[in-house]
Formats: C-alpha cells, structure tokens, sequence
C-alpha cells in the first residue's frame, strides 16, 4: 500500500465493499423493522393511557430502527463523496434515500402522536427514570407541535421530497463534483484537467494573476452551468417557501431557530452587531493592501500571502503542528487527533469525483466520525485540518449519548471546530520568533474571523433575501447575481473591488443547498469561541475539564444549559460585542508588528 492509499480513508469497518452483501441486509431488516414497530406502536403513543414503560421500549425499538438505516446511509454518502463518478455509488445514495424515505413514512406516527399528549401527561413521563435519558429530545420534539401537520399530509411531504427538494440536492452535488477544469498551474508548461479545490488553493499564492485567473475559471465554469445551478436554486427556495406557508411558519428561518434552539431575537441581535462592526473587517482590507503594496484591492488579493516565504506544509508537518497545539491544552484531545490517522478515518488528497471543501461526518454512538478534506500544502488547509479534526474530537466525546441526544444543536456545532483552530494560532505564535512569520500568522487569523463573522452574515443575508424574492416569482441567474453582489458590497465597502466573475460566488456554496440558513452558525461558533478561549487565558488548566464535558454533552441540553457552567450568557447585551474587541485587539497586534522595525 503505497502513501497515497495510506492518506485515503478506510470505509471496510462499515462496510467491507459497495458490493457487500451486509448492505441490502441492513436496509431489508431496516425495512422490516419499520413495519414491526409501526404495527406495535401505532394508536398507542398519543393515548392517555401511555404508560412510561412503553414509551422507553418505543424510544429503544425506534433508536434500534434508526441505526440499522442510518449505517448504510452514512457509508453510501462517504463513498459519494469519496468519489461521485463511479454509477454504483451513485445507485447506492438513490436506493438508500429511498428506503430511508419509506421507513419514514412508516414511523412518522410515532413523533405525531407523541405530540398529541396532554401536557401535564407528557411532562409526567418525562420525570421518570426510564424516560428521563430523552428529555431532551423529547422537549425539541414538542417544540414543532404547532408546525406539524397531520400523518397522511407528513407523509406525502416525505414522498414529495425525494423526487423534488433531495432530487435537485442530488442533481447540484452530482454536477459540481463533476466539474473539471482546464487550467495551466503556476510553474507547469501545459494546461491540464484540475480539480475546483486545486483552483481555490490558488486564492492563496503569491502569484496575483494567478489567483485572478484561477477564480476567474472556477467561477466562470458555474456561469457555464448557469441553467441547471440557477434551476437547483430556485426549486430548493421554492420548496422552502412552500412548506413554510403549509405549515404557517412565523418566519423563514423558523424551522432552523426550532431544530437550533436559537431565538430569532438573538440572532438577528448577533448579525446586527456585526454589521455595526463592519470597520473592523474594512480597516484589515486597508492594512492587507499596505502589506501587499497594491493601488487597488481586489477580493483575489484577500489571502494572498502577505510575505515572501511561499511557505507550504506537507500533510506530515500539518499533523505534527494539530498534535501539538491540541496536546497543549488536552493530551486526551491530541490521542483523539491522532486516530484519524491510525484508524484511516481521514482522506485527506484531492482527486476527480471527490467532493470540494471539508467535512466530518460524525456518525453515530458506537461508529467514530470520518473526516474529508482537500488538502493542497496551505496554512489555510492546516487550519482546515484543526478545524474538521475539533468537529471529530466533539463526535468522539458525545458517543456516550443516545442517538437522539448525539449531536450538538446548531449553535454549538462550530465550537469545536473553531476553538481547534484557535489553538492552532496560538501554538503558531507562541513558537515563532520571526516578526514576519507572526505577521501572515496574525494575517491568517483575522482572515478566518472575517470569513466565519463577516462573511457569513453576508451570505445569511443573501439567503433571507433570496428566500423572501422566491416567494415573489422565478429568480433568475442574473437576479441571483445581482443579489449576491450588492449583499457582498455591504462587506466590502470601498475598500475591496470584486472581480466581475464574483456575480456568481452564489452558485458554488452548498451550505444554500443542503442546510437552510445554516451559515449563522458560524458566526455564532466563530465568537462564542473566542469568549472561551478568553476564559481559557483567564482560568488556566480548570478550564479544560469544563470544556471537554461542554463537548461531551452533545445536544442533551439546552444551549444556555450547556454553557452556564462556564459562565457564558448569550442573553448579555454585550456579549457579541467582546468578539469583535478581541478582534480590534488582534487588529491592534497586527498594527504593532507593522511599525516595529526590520
């Protein structure tokens, strides 16, 4: 086995091949599975007379249920993403979104009756010791009752889905892991075929044509799929839009602020506070165009390397520098680390077929996450690495929940991530003792804070406008363009002039595909972070413990509940605030550095 294979991941422990017969097994006993539980459970969980010993047997069968699905599942979409060419793969996410559509229609009885129990009743349950593992899940449960409509409409909904909304998902992750591209790279003589990631890398050479060129086509590949892209967008904000009115949805965004735990108060107040600090993002486009030297700014020039290093990592080296800055605060985190490696649950290499970007797949309790990235020899890619292996080291620590209670709720799914990165900057740092080595260190950082804070409340604007434009009529490609640039002109300001291609920046972002307004969540992640790294300076070691139960907790809590031991109160009318003065304090740093001599 040659390095390359060693550095691709190892799906044999879920499933030994796509051919595996154990495959159609667990789907076929899924199948069967459903059926029992509908003819055992049916009529009885909205009855007054449910008792709490059957409700705990009906969460056991319905958990069991779940993962005997949720397996294959999870190996079908990691073997996609792996590589999409290949039409075996493909058959294998159609027939298990199928099935999995079909055993929903099964047992969508169960979460509706539940809903029908009277109130008093339904908290009574909820104190016993048997049914008490699931309050959680069962009080978000409870939270969609206004919302949820009758079984038979449910379940139409459901069959809607899979020819309409998850069709046209499929349809844009099949197109945009399939696009190739002809581009001649920096330092080689011919044009050959390289994939989008080896084209965004390019945002982060030195090169500045480079870097124009290789958006420039990467962008203008989009706007050559223009018909299909746009169709995808406007079926999927279609969708949204009409369920929404079915169900009487306040808002848009109510679903994500219910499945988040989230008030929309909060997070408009979140938003809004960083669009008040906007100035902060404009101030380090003025100082990026003094590093650089450049007249004029353009949004290729954003992280261009600000030295003369041209410095890359090796993946060896990014693992040696994730280890060590996670080692620093948690041994116990780095051993976690390390298991991506050891156990192949990482691919790590760029290839046709291989989805862009990154990911953690977390699993489920008793299967450890697998990580996906497109690793090219960036400080960008060695952040990625700290980023996906924090999401990992939260999957890893949650495994002692249930199913149900497994994953974070939305505004705490970045945590992890996030701090793992800011540990990586601070290991960064503190071992560096060349002012220009701290310069692109501290010059990474805010570009990242940027991107999580800034940019992605642009990007949630977009959203809630093209949402609200939906419902008026068919968005076309030139709408959605014209959209895209004017909420990404708020950002910019005068300080940062976008390249005429960038109209189509909307196209390529699959967070607008497949998770409605997800985006915020990294704002939230992104400050929340940095008020518990400031508790970390301020508490030391006692900090540690506090922070991995944090992590442990998965989603078995409210989010203020999950934070209250650390003293963190996301109500506080200054909370999002301290994020961007420490952002004004790195800024501050940065500035320092600039005016010290050589």
């Amino acid at each position: 086995m040659n390095n390359n294979d060693m550095l691709q991941w190892n799906l044999s422990p879920l499933y030994t091949a796509p051919d595996d017969p154990a495959w159609d097994q667990d789907l076929q006993e899924a199948t069967r599975l459903a059926g029992q539980f509908r003819k055992d459970y049916r009529g009885k969980m909205g009855s007054p007379d449910l008792d709490a010993d059957t409700l705990a047997s009906a969460l056991e069968d319905y958990q069991q249920l779940q993962r005997k699905v949720l397996l294959p599942y999870l190996y079908a979409q990691l073997l996609f993403s792996g590589d999409s060419e290949p039409d075996q793969h493909k058959r294998l996410v159609a027939k298990v979104r199928e099935v999995w559509g079909g055993i929903t229609e099964q047992t969508l009885f169960f979460e509706l009756e539940l809903l029908q129990l009277e109130e008093d009743h339904f908290n009574g349950l909820l104190k016993t010791d048997q049914v008490s593992p699931s309050t959680h899940y069962l009080q978000q449960l409870r939270a969609h009752a206004p919302y949820t409509l009758q079984e038979e409409v449910e379940q139409a909904l459901k069959r809607k889905d899979l020819s309409g909304r998850e069709a046209f998902v499929q349809l844009f992750d099949e197109l945009t892991s399939s696009l190739s591209y002809r581009f001649r790279m920096p330092g080689e003589g011919e044009e050959r075929d390289v994939s989008g990631e080896e084209l965004l890398g390019l945002l982060y050479h030195p090169d500045r044509a480079a870097r124009r060129d290789a958006f420039t086509t990467f962008l203008q590949k989009h706007a050559d799929n223009a018909l299909v892209l746009t169709s995808c967008f406007n079926n999927i904000l279609l969708d949204h839009g009409k369920e929404a009115e079915l169900r009487s949805y306040p808002d848009l965004m109510t679903p994500t602020h219910l499945s988040s735990e989230t008030e929309p108060e909060m997070v408009e107040r979140m938003m809004a506070v960083t669009e008040e600090n906007v100035g902060l993002a404009q101030d380090y486009f003025a100082l990026k165009r003094q590093l650089l030297d450049l007249p004029e700014l353009y949004n290729t020039d954003l992280y261009a390397p600000v030295g003369n290093s041209g410095r890359t990592f090796t993946i060896d080296e990014a693992r040696t520098l994730v280890h060590d800055a996670f080692a620093s605060f948690s041994p116990r985190m780095a051993e976690m680390a390390d298991g991506f490696f050891a156990e192949r649950r990482v691919d790590v290499l760029p290839r046709p077929g291989k989805s862009g970007g990154a990911f953690c797949m977390g699993m489920m309790p008793g299967y450890l996450p697998y990580v996906l990235l497109n690793f090219t020899g960036t400080l960008r890619d060695v952040s990625t690495l700290a980023h996906e292996f924090g999401h990992g080291i939260h999957s890893s620590l949650s495994q002692g929940q249930n199913l149900f209670q497994y994953h974070a709720p939305l505004p705490l799914a970045e945590t992890a991530s996030v701090f793992g990165e800011m540990l990586l900057t601070r290991h960064l740092l503190d071992r560096e003792n060349d002012r220009q080595v701290k310069i692109e260190l501290l010059c990474a950082k805010l570009e990242d804070i940027i991107a999580t804070t800034f940019r992605q409340t642009v990007l949630t604007r977009f959203e809630q406008v093209a949402h609200r434009q939906r419902g008026e009529g068919l968005l076309s490609s030139e709408q959605l363009c014209e959209l895209w640039w004017s909420e990404n002109a708020k950002l910019f300001g005068d300080q940062v002039t976008m390249i005429e291609p960038y109209r189509w920046g909307w196209s390529y972002i699959s967070h607008f595909i497949h998770a409605r307004f997800y985006c915020y969540s990294y704002v939230f992640g992104e400050l929340l972070v940095l008020a518990l790294y400031q508790k970390y300076l301020e508490e030391g070691e006692s900090f540690v413990p506090k922070y991995l139960e944090l992590l442990s907790q998965g989603g078995s809590a409210k989010p203020q509940a999950m934070l209250d031991p650390l003293g963190i109160d996301l109500s506080s009318p200054d909370f999002w605030q301290k994020g961007y003065d420490f952002v004004r304090s790195l800024l501050d740093e940065l500035r320092g550095l600039l005016q010290q001599n050589d």
